[in-house]
């Protein structure tokens, strides 16, 4: 548990942004069994946002319809980046509300901060927006998520001292990345004595299938113990955090996070330094480090499913498996949206939270299955 804004929160939360799919729609079935599971547990925060497609809608038919208002605590964002005025990003607010039907939310952040937009947010005065729901009791806590490097969020914490909290990416595999700086932002959060609540702790996935050296290091110590939880466990035990987000997207992921997390341990000293070994390994592997958020092919001209293809290369790159990558890539591209069809427009590139030269790697993966 963490003890923060006067009552304590259980260090696993439930990210809504990779729900269950039913064909075309969120399987809100599934979605009503994995909230049952995780209340039951003793959890109770839950990260949705405008901008993750039927999410919100969802947390209303799973969670806010189900459940009294006082047994969970939600989650969600606004997105200036999608907003083309003010008028509009603050409308976003009072969508949320009725999609959700939450009647305030105790959470609420400006959403995915980058260089390329983050004064998007001071020319639509959502600062003082956010400020005043707040005063209103419409906001319990405000935040932002933030996608940059520390000199940013250093400026951005000096200039608004005020917000509760933030959100940031932290991993074992981005602890040092040069691009995510995982280490450094957690760093500056801290020096700044704001709580964090952590994204991305399985990279998308990635973490719970590394590549075959680190799960062989992490069966050694404990065959029975998730590559997941190795993840989640690395950064619930910094301190600081308010919660971890786990975007979990089926039941069996949810029983196996609630398996380590309902009773949660540190990680010990000889844990710490197999995650130690376990980074050393991943730098020589040279995968696409894509998190499959999908803001990239929300723009995409060409409809290119550029995280389906990104997950087919990584089979290949971190695992050596070439039959199952060309099967994945085949799949990812049988609407016959191929990566050679990317015509370099660089929309991608501005969306994508982890600033990855995304046109140079569809040209890798063109060349490594077309």
């Amino acid at each position: 548990m963490s003890d923060y804004f006067g009552k304590e929160v259980p260090k696993l939360g439930f990210g809504l942004m990779r729900l269950p799919r039913k064909g075309i729609a969120t399987d809100v079935e599934q979605v009503k069994t994995m909230v049952d599971l995780f209340l039951d547990a003793g959890f109770t925060y839950f990260d949705t946002a405008f901008v993750y497609p039927g999410s919100e809608a969802a947390t209303k038919k799973a969670l806010v319809d189900r459940y009294p208002r006082d047994k969970f605590t939600l989650a969600t964002k606004v997105n200036a980046s999608v907003a083309p005025t003010a008028k509009m990003a603050k409308k976003q607010f009072t969508t949320s509300l009725e999609r959700t039907g939450a009647g305030y939310f105790d959470y609420y952040l400006l959403h995915a901060f980058m260089e390329n937009n983050y004064r998007k947010y001071d020319k639509f005065e959502l600062w003082d927006f956010v400020k005043e729901q707040k005063a209103a009791g419409l906001v319990k806590n405000f935040g932002f998520s933030f996608h940059a490097g520390p000199d940013l969020l250093d400026q951005i914490l000096n200039e608004h001292p005020e917000v509760d909290f933030v959100q940031l990416q932290i991993n074992y595999a981005d602890w040092e990345n040069p691009k995510v700086t995982s280490r450094a932002n957690y760093e500056v959060a801290r020096k700044h004595n704001k709580g964090i609540v952590v994204m991305e702790p399985v990279k998308g996935g990635t973490l719970a299938n590394p590549p075959k050296p680190v799960r062989e290091l992490f069966k050694e110590y404990h065959p029975d113990m998730s590559y997941a939880s190795w993840a989640i466990r690395f950064v619930a035990s910094l301190d600081g955090i308010i919660t971890v987000l786990s975007g979990m997207s089926n039941i069996a992921q949810m029983e196996d996070n609630l398996s380590y997390m309902k009773n949660f341990q540190p990680l010990n000293d000889e844990e710490q330094e197999i995650i130690r070994k376990a980074q050393v390994l991943l730098g020589k592997y040279s995968t696409v480090p894509c998190t499959a958020c999908h803001y990239c092919t929300e723009g995409c001209p060409q409809h290119i499913e550029i995280p389906d293809i990104f997950a087919a290369m990584n089979k290949q790159l971190g695992n050596g498996q070439m039959a199952e990558a060309k099967a994945a890539y085949a799949e990812a591209t049988k609407g016959g949206q191929l990566a050679s069809g990317c015509i370099g427009c660089l929309q991608c590139e501005g969306a994508c939270p982890q600033h990855l030269a995304i046109t140079d790697y569809l040209k890798q993966a063109a060349e490594m299955f077309e």
